[in-house]
């Protein structure tokens, strides 16, 4: 972590909060505002739909703008909507606030992660892009159980407070540390947009949203999870949060470190056929304690192992639009976010248990997998393409 990145993984850590946390507090959040659990699910999918709708439109209303001011000006809008959850009266109000702060989520991610990319070292370009996504891991380890454990026990409208808070503290860090760069866009917007005229762009976010959704059909629901399938009590909820989170600590660093000596595409096919077999063992096993608190942290792993692979996929394809490439890559997170609670959800409103979001979710990773063959057999070495 250095000086410059900071700031990145501050960002990263606010984000991850706010998007993540919604799934330890649904039950709270559902019974305070008289929802069922599967209604709540829905503001999930809010946040993930604003990160979808704002991602390709704010990069490309920034991208003439230098990025240090456009990375200060997303996270500005990010604290303000953050902000509007904490006093949203019902539902419908907190749907909107949902909707609005995930607005500046994936250009954030979008700009940052070229940011992070062109401060990189010769070679590493895969674990600069892994330090941005350590605020988001670090999110999991520590901020978001806490933040659940402050829900949960006093009010979950404070945990949108806490996340306006680290939002300020971003603000100040990304004015004092970051350095000024040159405009990223290097052409025009429509020249940008040529690259997602071909299938091969459309083929990468293709993998993202289905086969990434898989693990959110299991970590939308992980709460009720591990409260009526494992038998933890509510109390302990916060606490495997933290497994989940070292899970991700680990995967962030394997993903970056693995994405730089291997082929990312194969990498991203390997991680995903483990989820596979990750998930098909929750839906087996998490009766039992110990094991599900050992899946908790294998799912945790592979959450984040598959973010930097993917992104150098990306950005390697991509050439003239890496910007808008990456905030595209994040709109595809998001969708997978969205798809991932929705589907994972429909066992739920056939009163089938909480294990079998993670059935759903496995079959969405198999799909990401057939998706990561196809594009090996399609793309060689030399990123030749087909439209």
């Amino acid at each position: 972590m250095t000086k410059q990145l900071f700031p990145l993984a501050l960002g990263g850590l606010g984000i991850g909060t706010t998007e993540f946390v919604i799934m330890g507090l649904l039950p709270d959040v559902a019974n305070d505002i008289g929802v069922s659990i599967p209604v709540a699910g829905h503001l999930i999918s809010a946040y993930a739909f604003g990160v979808v709708i704002g991602a390709p439109i704010l990069v490309a209303l920034s991208a003439k703008f230098p990025p240090k001011n456009v990375l200060i000006a997303f996270m500005l809008l990010f604290t303000f909507f953050n902000f509007l959850s904490t006093i949203a009266p019902d539902y419908n109000t907190l749907m909107m606030s949902r909707f609005l702060s995930g607005l500046p989520h994936g250009a954030f991610f979008g700009v940052g992660t070229v940011v992070a990319s062109k401060l990189a070292k010769e070679g590493k370009s895969a674990q600069a892009i892994a330090t941005m996504f350590t605020g988001l891991t670090i999110a999991n380890l520590a901020m978001v159980p806490f933040v659940t454990y402050i829900g949960h026990n006093f009010h979950w409208r404070y945990a949108f407070a806490i996340v306006s808070l680290i939002g300020l503290f971003t603000i100040l860090f990304l004015y004092r540390n970051l350095p000024k760069q040159k405009v990223l866009r290097t052409v025009t917007f429509k020249e940008e947009l040529e690259f997602f005229k071909t299938v091969k762009a459309w083929h990468i976010l293709t993998i993202v949203s289905i086969g990434f959704g898989g693990l959110f059909a299991w970590f939308s629901y992980i709460a009720p999870l591990l409260t009526n399938v494992s038998n933890f009590d509510k109390g302990s909820v916060s606490y495997l949060m933290i497994v989940a989170g070292a899970g991700m600590v680990v995967g962030n660093i394997l993903g970056g470190t693995l994405a730089d000596k291997k082929d990312p595409i194969k990498v991203c096919m390997f991680l995903l056929f483990c989820l596979v077999i990750a998930l098909l063992l929750v839906f087996l096993l998490s009766s039992s304690k110990i094991i599900s608190v050992i899946l908790v942290f294998v799912c945790g792993t592979l959450a984040m192992s598959i973010g930097a692979p993917i992104n150098m996929v990306m950005l390697n394809s991509a050439k003239h639009s890496a910007m808008l490439g990456a905030a595209f890559l994040q709109a595809a997170f998001n969708i997978s976010n969205s798809l991932g609670a929705f589907f994972g959800g429909l066992p739920l409103f056939f009163k089938l248990d909480y294990n079998y979001p993670s059935l759903v979710g496995a079959s969405m990773a198999i799909i990401g997998v057939l998706l990561c063959m196809l594009f090996i057999r399609n793309y060689n070495e030399k990123d030749k393409s087909f439209n």
